[in-house]
């Protein structure tokens, strides 16, 4: 009989919790009752009000539980994300397979000429010597190598590309020249047709290069001999990275065309340095007739730490205070440590010195503790070949140093980093997959800067993903410039994310010399990779948007090919149990501060050490790729991490709205159909846990059919750029320090003020809840905590006798009452609490 009750309670609760996902409930009635009506069976049979109000639990708890999880409303049309399909691969790209190296972009038909050197040049000058040089010329496009000096069989090996997209000839004009003071001098030229010349595709061998005999103006043979080597290819040529290209013919100087090129960056090996001061000993102070104020000032390249004043007032202070530095491979400055006495406010007697070169620093990998070291203090030490240099052993400072491989050395924010690794490779993990990048084009930018009276704009781009960086080739004065590079990184991790920027080139045409010329951003697109499908070819072309003083602007759009390729479905789904950073961030965690204070020394190294190779990534690059000023204050960014949190938090506060209207009866049926379930819950409290996850499954496979189909993209909406004031928008672009006028600073300061006011109050509020609750046990109201205690041994006597079942079906139908039973005046129990005192009486 027992058995059979419980099967019959739980077939109609499975029939009651599949009426809530049953999608024909969401039709008309007329439909739904032909549905029931066709559903129906001689075991179970529901009457039509019973079915009305299942319908209306359905539609309500859709509503309150599931809004939060339907797909956002599209952005505008102008700021959307739009799925193409290019020819990717030349038509070689079949599903998502991969079938060659440069199968994420469209191929593009190149020229290439390869001058390898020349032999038995004749002499034109006077001293029957010659000044070689090579012109190669394509309809106007004029490419020409460097020059040598009184050699008649120089060696070139230059590349020149010319695109057959804008090829304006049929013969190719390769002529050798003698460079002249006056005017270049003839010595020949070879010539070949375009439709003559082979065609070469990767991975086939480099065409070998042969001689070919000079020939005058007219055709006749003359003395000398120039190598080349002339055929058609695609950008998968190894020659295309290096090659002069037909838009360089514009460009003007070496450094001009150096900053054009492609190139791929690595990042600086960083290391976070751990100083651990803990004593000094036998200082001599300058004042023998007072206690010193010692502390200890580390430096290390442009970061200076120091350690708070000893409170141990003598000549042998302690500290046992660890300063953190981030130090980069290879190690190029010592850390400097200085024990300096306060001997006046403003001024600061240095009572001994060290150097210690970053090679010879231990490095630990885990968080065993290293042997600490006693350092001689001297009064000069020898610093960049300086000779000066006192020996005088009298002080010395012990110390704990070491170089953390065990940490993962932040310069991105956490929230969007591209690498999670540890420094120290030993602890690195297999890599997980590969993820590929095909950058297309770009169209519809906006003129950057006026070059002849007109607007121009020369972009490139630049990926960063872990610690390799890509630059793509200048494309010179274009508005829809088309790259089609492609690279590939290895991935070590699926929550990460690969961030590209665009920029206008700024140092083609002398602007380094110029001064203050940097190179201005168009905009940049992030991607996560745990939200790309493995082995699918994404092909999107993102806006790309930048927030102005004026409000947000759309600068153009960038056409993207991304594939994600996973080794190892199963390494990467463990991945998802493993914690996001290092372990020594958890066994030994930063601070807060030092986090944020070592993330800028991070980013401003890398910067540094980015900015000094050939090409530069420049400063300005760097910065807005890694997000450098995502910590400063912004009214804009405040209200839209506000919002963010109102709509986690909105579905909470629908289910709590409709449980408002369930207990006060809104809806009898509903309400009775509530209760129903609440009794069956009580009767049988082991369905509840499977009850939960059951639900929670069904809703994962019923937006299955709603998961997102393309990567995310700056959502102008979430990130409240498109309605911010203008007044907050200029106070977001502000410098640190401020540099607006006193009246403008001192309405803004009121404004803070009154949001910190309003926070300040809840804050508040919050605290006096909590107050309230330490209260019924602390006797500060002596009265109010008896009470509270002999409720509660009233209530745990009742509790003992009674069961379980009972106590909660009684709470839940008190819950539950009708309105009719219920007072508009607040309950007992609230009465009771609000009553409570807290600390609020106490404060200033």
């Amino acid at each position: 009989m027992e058995r059979n009750k419980a099967v019959g309670g739980r077939s109609f609760y499975t029939i009651l919790l599949f009426s809530l996902f049953d999608p024909d409930l969401l039709l008309p009635k007329p439909q739904v009752e032909r549905k029931i009506r066709s559903k129906r069976s001689s075991q179970f049979h529901l009457p039509l009000k019973l079915q009305e109000g299942i319908r209306v639990v359905v539609r309500v708890s859709r509503i309150s539980l599931f809004t939060k999880m339907m797909p956002p409303r599209p952005p505008p049309e102008d700021f959307a994300l739009k799925e193409t399909k290019p020819h990717l691969g030349g038509g070689k790209v079949s599903g998502d397979k991969l079938t060659s190296t440069y199968d994420l972009v469209e191929q593009m038909q190149y020229l290439y000429v390869r001058v390898v050197k020349a032999k038995d040049l004749p002499g034109k000058d006077v001293t029957g010597s010659c000044d070689p040089y090579v012109e190669v010329k394509l309809g106007n496009y004029l490419g020409k190598t460097r020059f040598f000096e009184k050699k008649s069989n120089p060696e070139w090996n230059q590349v020149f590309a010319f695109s057959k997209d804008r090829l304006q000839a049929s013969l190719l004009e390769v002529t050798v020249k003698d460079k002249d003071v006056v005017k270049d001098d003839f010595i020949g030229k070879v010539f070949f047709d375009l439709n003559e010349i082979p065609k070469r595709v990767p991975p086939d061998s480099p065409l070998a290069p042969q001689w070919y005999r000079l020939e005058d103006r007219q055709g006749n043979k003359v003395k000398g001999e120039l190598m080349l080597a002339v055929w058609m290819g695609t950008q998968a040529d190894e020659a295309f990275p290096e090659a002069w290209h037909s838009d360089a013919a514009f460009v003007s100087g070496a450094d001009g065309l150096a900053n054009m090129r492609s190139k791929v960056y690595l990042s600086p090996k960083l290391w976070y340095l751990r100083v651990n001061v803990i004593e000094a000993q036998d200082l001599q102070p300058g004042d023998k007739g007072r206690y010193p104020e010692v502390f200890v000032k580390a430096v290390l390249g442009n970061q200076a730490l120091r350690t708070r004043i000893s409170q141990a007032r003598g000549i042998n202070p302690m500290w046992n205070e660890d300063l953190m530095f981030v130090a980069a491979e290879p190690f190029e400055e010592p850390l400097i440590l200085s024990v300096e006495d306060r001997v006046a406010p403003n001024k600061d007697e240095v009572l001994g010195r060290c150097a210690i070169p970053l090679q010879y620093v231990d490095r630990r990998l885990d968080h065993k503790v290293v042997n600490s070291r006693w350092f001689n203090l001297e009064k000069h030490i020898i610093v960049e070949g300086e000779k000066k240099k006192e020996i005088k052993f009298a002080s010395r400072i012990h110390m704990r140093i070491c170089l953390e491989g065990g940490y993962h050395v932040l310069d991105e924010s956490t929230h969007y980093s591209s690498d999670l690794r540890p420094t120290a490779k030993q602890l690195w993990k297999s890599s997980i997959g590969v993820l590929e990048l095909g950058i297309l084009n770009a169209h519809g930018l906006m003129p950057m800067k006026t070059k002849d009276g007109r607007g121009t704009t020369d972009a490139y781009c630049v990926a960063k993903y872990g610690q390799k960086w890509v630059r793509t080739r200048t494309i010179i004065d274009s508005f829809a410039p088309k790259w089609n590079e492609q690279y590939t990184w290895e991935v070590f991790d699926p929550c990460t994310v690969i961030t590209i920027g665009v920029f206008d080139n700024c140092h083609l045409h002398g602007g380094d010399k110029a001064g203050g010329a940097k190179d201005t951003k168009i905009g940049k697109v992030r991607i996560r990779l745990s939200t790309l499908e493995t082995d699918r070819v994404y092909t999107h072309s993102y806006p790309l948007l930048v927030l102005h003083p004026n409000g947000v602007k759309k600068m153009g759009e960038i056409h993207l090919a991304v594939r994600f390729s996973c080794s190892s479905l199963l390494n990467m789904m463990h991945m998802y149990s493993h914690p996001l950073l290092p372990k020594m961030h958890y066994l030994h965690p930063l601070t807060v501060s030092q986090l944020d204070s070592l993330r800028h020394q991070a980013t401003q190294i890398v910067s540094m050490r980015l900015g000094r190779a050939e090409p530069p990534l420049r400063k300005e690059v760097v910065e807005y790729m890694l997000d450098v000023g995502s910590h400063m204050w912004s009214m804009r960014r405040s209200k839209a991490n506000f919002f963010r949190i109102m709509n986690v938090l909105g579905g909470l506060i629908a289910v709590g709205k409709w449980f408002d209207q369930i207990c006060n009866w809104k809806n009898p049926i509903t309400t009775v159909l509530i209760h129903i379930l609440f009794i069956i819950l009580v009767l049988y409290p082991e369905l509840i846990l499977p009850t939960i996850f059951l639900y929670l499954f069904l809703i994962g496979v019923w937006y299955y059919r709603w998961r997102p189909r393309h990567p995310p993209h700056m959502d102008t909406r979430l990130s409240h750029a498109d309605s911010a004031h203008p007044d907050e928008l200029d106070e977001e672009f502000d410098t640190f320090p401020t540099s607006r006028p006193s009246d403008i600073v001192r309405m803004r300061y009121d404004r803070l003020r009154s949001i910190a006011g309003r926070i300040q109050t809840v804050v508040g509020d919050l605290a006096t809840q909590g107050e309230r609750f330490q209260s019924l046990l602390s006797w500060r109201d002596p009265r109010a905590t008896a009470l509270f205690v002999i409720f509660c041994l009233v209530a745990a006597i009742i509790l003992y006798v009674t069961p379980f079942q009972v106590v909660a079906l009684l709470a839940g139908f008190y819950i539950l009452r009708h309105p009719r039973f219920r007072h508009k005046l607040p309950s007992v129990p609230l009465n009771f609490f609000r009553r409570l005192p807290a600390r609020t009486d106490s404060m200033l």
